[in-house]
């Protein structure tokens, strides 16, 4: 009985399917196109912040934000400076007038000195608001 073949293997192995690369941030985490932009805590900026999808702030900002996306205030961020959005919801601190053309939402633990014009206004139970809110639909 013969223990060993004598077929010969094929010398070009079959190429496995190259994976499709996960995006990559300048950081080397790997991130998921769907998710929005970030300026964690300890990130500080002066000037203009511009952005079209999502942001989360957890640092602070000095200066105006603008915007046509949905942008959150994380709960250790700290905003001096005038925001215009389509969305908002805040959770920590925000010496300024917002300005949101879909919705705003002051989440518990936040703290909003300025002014609001929004067609919707959403305040949670222990949210700080020291200005004046203009709720009115567009048109």
């Amino acid at each position: 009985m013969n223990m060993f073949s004598a077929r010969k293997s094929d010398p070009t192995p079959a190429a496995a399917p190259t994976p499709t690369p996960l995006p990559v941030r300048s950081n080397g985490a790997h991130s998921s196109a769907a998710s929005g932009g970030l300026l964690s805590r300890g990130v500080s900026i002066k000037g203009t912040v511009k952005f079209r999808d999502k942001l989360l702030i957890d640092g602070e900002v000095e200066g105006t934000i603008d915007s046509t996306g949905t942008l959150t205030v994380g709960e250790h961020a700290s905003i001096k400076g005038e925001i215009k959005t389509k969305s908002i919801k805040v959770r920590g601190t925000v010496h300024g007038d917002i300005v949101a053309t879909e919705r705003c939402e002051l989440q518990a633990g936040c703290t909003l000195q300025g002014d609001i014009e929004a067609p919707r206004l959403i305040v949670d139970e222990n949210a700080t608001f020291c200005g004046s809110a203009k709720v009115a639909s567009q048109g």
